[in-house]
This record gives structure tokens, C-alpha cells and sequence, in this order.
């Protein structure tokens, strides 16, 4: 046999052999809700990729990829608010990708502005109130601060990162000057010192404690689709308001998630983040935690649907709430918001 055919033989031979490398993508990520599992399941079963899926609160995460550097095996890191994952933006522990499907099916206004993240789901902060107690609730954020509403209020901590991106927001709306008397207003109109975690502040309502509260809507939902301790038996006495529809809308978050920086597998991670930006997850990953999909016309959660339409802010830049990070808490500081 001619040499070179004989090479060329045992090559083929090699290539029919070899073991097929195992693909795989590993997911650095804040949210651990089980709901997820099947839908990454489904993921695999559609790519072949398999998520192997480390869970943690988005500091240590952000610690640990600081500490592994270029050694780190983190492919997508993932986030239940955009201030955290900012925080890995600032510490350079991600990198820019494209993505038509990504910038078809995800508003750019819950993207990042160079492509580091992409926002996967939605949650408003928004106001609620005891029905018997309140005849004429807050309408917008600025309201809160209304002296009319003193001793009525239940917020959760200053160190709470959806507050910081809350205070964040009225930097950006308003200025320093005006965010801060806002500030101050509400610390002045709180029932209690803050405390606890967004349930606990609508429990607050429930026993009585407060008359008023700050929270995300996920938190209000879970107590409709299922029994949450201190909140469900009296959930039917608490209304909510979709703050500042008539002006800029409702403040959202998001759970954000972009490509580690020094992603060993970064082609499966974009796969992973085009899945859950398709149609097909969106519901799924959403619902999952009754919030709301990125994806417009995706169908909402029974639960979450309860609350109804609102108009969203989508003039606010969510890059705001990193921007304006470092002012948020210094006001918090000034005005004795613990």
C-alpha cells in the first residue's frame, strides 16, 4: 500500500474511533430555584450540552471567579438583580458577546450597552397596602416620602441590593439633592427600623405592623400560588399600586446573566444564554419564579398575572443602577437608612 494512503487510512480509522468529547457548560449562579432544573434538562436534551450548574449568593460568586482567574471554569455567571452583576462588569469577569436572537428577543433597554449581559426575566418593586387601613395609597415612588404616610412604612435594609438599584433610579430621574429628601422622607415615614428580607415586609402588613409596603412582585405572588407562613391567610386584605403610570412607569429589575471572561466553553455558554432568550424558556425560566419574561408576547404565570397590566419604566436605563451605585449609598448613609 502507498505510504500516504496508508497514513491517510489509519487517520480515518482514528477519527471513527475516537471518543466523542463530552460538551458541557458550567453555571456560576445566584438563582436557585429547582424549577430550573428541567429546563436546563431540556437544553441538554436539545444541544447536547450539559449544565453543571454552582450555586451560590452573587458575592461569593464574584469572589470565587476573582480568586480562580484565568483558571476558572465559570462559562455564564448569573444574577437575580442587575446591580451584581455589574459588580462582576467592574471587576472585569465578563466578556462582550453577539447575538442576533439575544438583541431580537431582549429589549436593548434590558441589555447591556456593549453586549456584557442580558437581562433573562423581569420583577417590579412596587407598592402595597392594607385595603381596611389605607384609603388613599401611595401612586408613585416620590409619594412615599409624603409626610401624610408617617409611621406607615415597611422597607427592607439599605444593604438590600434591589433598594440600592431603587435609590439608584431616582438618582438618575431626579438628582442627588432630590433623591436624598426623598430618602429622608421615607426613613421619616417608616413603621419600624428595616428589617428582614421582601416578605417580611408584607407580612408586616398582614399582622398589622405596618400599613404600607415596599417589595417585588415575586414575593407577593408566591403568597397567592402557594401557603408562605404569616402572609396568605391575610393576603386577600392587601391591594397593590403600579407606581408612576402616568409618568416614567414602574421600577424593574432583572435576572441578568452574561459569558465569564475566561470561559473555557464559550460557545456552548452563548447557546445557553440564546436558549433562555428563546421563546421556547422564556415562560418556563419566568414563571419559574413568577416574574415576568423579557420576551414580549410570552404568556405570564396564572399568579403573577393576578396583578394585572402596568406600565413599565423603560426610559430609566438599567446601566443607571450601576452608574449611580456609589451615590445611592452614600445617601443611604446621610439619612440614616439602616
Amino acid at each position: 500500500m502507498h505510504p500516504i494512503k496508508a497514513a491517510l487510512s489509519v487517520t480515518a480509522l482514528l477519527a471513527l474511533t475516537a471518543p466523542v468529547l463530552a460538551q458541557e457548560v458550567n453555571l456560576y449562579s445566584s438563582r436557585h430555584y429547582d424549577s430550573d432544573d428541567a429546563l436546563y434538562e431540556a437544553f441538554t436534551k436539545e444541544t447536547g450540552i450539559t449544565v453543571n450548574r454552582i450555586e451560590a449568593e452573587a458575592n461569593e460568586l464574584v469572589a470565587r471567579m476573582k480568586a480562580e482567574g484565568a483558571n476558572s471554569p465559570a462559562d455564564v455567571f448569573m444574577t437575580v438583580d442587575v446591580g451584581n452583576i455589574a459588580r462582576a462588569e467592574d471587576e472585569g469577569l465578563l466578556q462582550p458577546f453577539t447575538s442576533e436572537l439575544v438583541e431580537s428577543n431582549v429589549p436593548a433597554h434590558l441589555r447591556h450597552p456593549d453586549n456584557l449581559w442580558t437581562g433573562l426575566s423581569q420583577r417590579s418593586r412596587i407598592i402595597f397596602y392594607a385595603k381596611d387601613r389605607v384609603d388613599t395609597p401611595p401612586q408613585t415612588y416620590e409619594d412615599l416620602a409624603d409626610p401624610a404616610y408617617k409611621g406607615q412604612i415597611c422597607i427592607r435594609s439599605s444593604t438590600n441590593i434591589y433598594n440600592q438599584s431603587l435609590m439608584a433610579s431616582m438618582v438618575e430621574v431626579h438628582d442627588e439633592t432630590e433623591a436624598k429628601a426623598w430618602a429622608q422622607g421615607l426613613v421619616d415615614n417608616m413603621a419600624r427600623a428595616p428589617q428582614g428580607g421582601d416578605t417580611d415586609q408584607l407580612r408586616g402588613i398582614v399582622s398589622g405592623e405596618c400599613d404600607i409596603a415596599v417589595a417585588n412582585t415575586y414575593y407577593f405572588a408566591r403568597g397567592l400560588a402557594s401557603d408562605v407562613d404569616g402572609l396568605t391567610s391575610g393576603i386577600d386584605n392587601i391591594g397593590w399600586v403600579w407606581p408612576n403610570q402616568t409618568g416614567r412607569g414602574a421600577h424593574v429589575n432583572l435576572v441578568a446573566a452574561g459569558i465569564a471572561a475566561h470561559a473555557p466553553h464559550k460557545d456552548e455558554a452563548l447557546k445557553l444564554l440564546e436558549f433562555l432568550a428563546s421563546e421556547t424558556a422564556q415562560a418556563q425560566f419566568a414563571n419559574g419564579n413568577n416574574e415576568y419574561p423579557v420576551l414580549v408576547g410570552v404568556d405570564i404565570g396564572e399568579h403573577v398575572a393576578k396583578l394585572g397590566e402596568f406600565k413599565a419604566d423603560s426610559t430609566t436605563p438599567t446601566s443607571s443602577f450601576k452608574q449611580h451605585a456609589a451615590t445611592a449609598q452614600a445617601i443611604f448613609n446621610q439619612v440614616g437608612w439602616n
